[in-house]
Formats: C-alpha cells, sequence, structure tokens
C-alpha cells in the first residue's frame, strides 16, 4: 500500500513488496550498487560524507546500517531540478545558479529519504536517518563522485539517481557499510 501526499511524494507505508530488489552502499569503496535477487544489476560512484560514517545528528556524518526508501521525491521533475526543504523550486541548476548561491548545499533531480530500520542505530532518538534528513540524492556534474565530501547524505550524478529512481520502490531496503 502507498499513499501519495502530492505529485512529488510518494510515502510507502507498509514495506515494498518487490524484496529481491535491494540497494548497498559501500563508504569504503564510495560506491552504490543495486542489486536484483542476489545477482548485481549496475554499480554507480557516490559522494558519502566528509566527516565519515556516524549515527549522531548534527556529525554531518553518512549513517550506517539498514534502511529503507520511506520516500521517492521529484517523480517527472527536469533532471538538475532544485529542491529546498524537500520541495521543487522551480529552478534547474545552472552555473549562474550557482554563483548566485554559492554556499548552497545542492539537491538536484531526485530525493530518496531514508528510513532507518535499526532501533538505536539508525531509527529513533539522536541516531534517526529519516530525522536527520538523510538522503540519496543528486548533486551537481562539477562535484566529484568517488571523494567522501557530503554533508551525510549520499550524493550520485544527476542521471544515476534519476535511473536508480526509475528502477526501485519506496520500501527498498538499502544498506549502508563502511
Amino acid at each position: 500500500m502507498v499513499v501519495i501526499l502530492s505529485n512529488f511524494i510518494t510515502l510507502a507505508v507498509v514495506i515494498n513488496t518487490h524484496i529481491n530488489t535491494h540497494i548497498q552502499i559501500s563508504i569504503s569503496k564510495q560506491a552504490l550498487m543495486l542489486f536484483q535477487d542476489d545477482s548485481l544489476v549496475k554499480q554507480y560512484s557516490v559522494s558519502t560524507a566528509k566527516n565519515g560514517a556516524g549515527q549522531e545528528s548534527g556529525t554531518g556524518q553518512t549513517p550506517l546500517g539498514r534502511h529503507v526508501i520511506r520516500a521517492k521525491i521529484g517523480a517527472d521533475q527536469p533532471e538538475r531540478a532544485v529542491f529546498v526543504g524537500r520541495r521543487f523550486t522551480g529552478e534547474v541548476y545552472s552555473e549562474s545558479l550557482a554563483e548566485a548561491f554559492p554556499e548552497r548545499d545542492w539537491i538536484l533531480s531526485r530525493i530518496l529519504w531514508l528510513s532507518g530500520k535499526e532501533v538505536g542505530v539508525n531509527r529513533l532518538g539522536s541516531v534517526d536517518s529519516m530525522r536527520r534528513y538523510i538522503y540519496i540524492h543528486g548533486t551537481p556534474d562539477t562535484e566529484p563522485m568517488g571523494v567522501p565530501l557530503s554533508h551525510g547524505c549520499v550524493r550520485m550524478r544527476n542521471k544515476d539517481v534519476v535511473e536508480v529512481f526509475e528502477l526501485i520502490q519506496t520500501g527498498c531496503l538499502v544498506d549502508i557499510q563502511r
């Protein structure tokens, strides 16, 4: 069962029945791997947190452990669509926009909002990944992949996050490992 909250946010109410599709994220390899059953379908280069791995809110670290995709945000938006507070601003990322807002942490194209599944590890209290607003999302193509530079999220190339967005459902399992 899925509840549509708006044109841009789909929220999983129960875990997806497509349990054979899952994602593994390796912080050491700076890679996101998409699996169907036990077979690797595709691997993508990513950028996780500059501050390393960690669970606590306010650390700017990428949380470890088992998660699910709780919400998929940005369906039908253009590639490089700009999001602030999980809402499409109406802007599409460009060099001139980047020059106008040089300090912005760009969240582009699509958002896959993660929710932890392990109480005390990445769910509830000060370690809750969803309350920390941990996403898999697009970033400017000028940002390097394969290098940890994010503020805690998992950054991807815009074309890659759009592709993953289309291949998975809300409820998809995501394991983040060192």
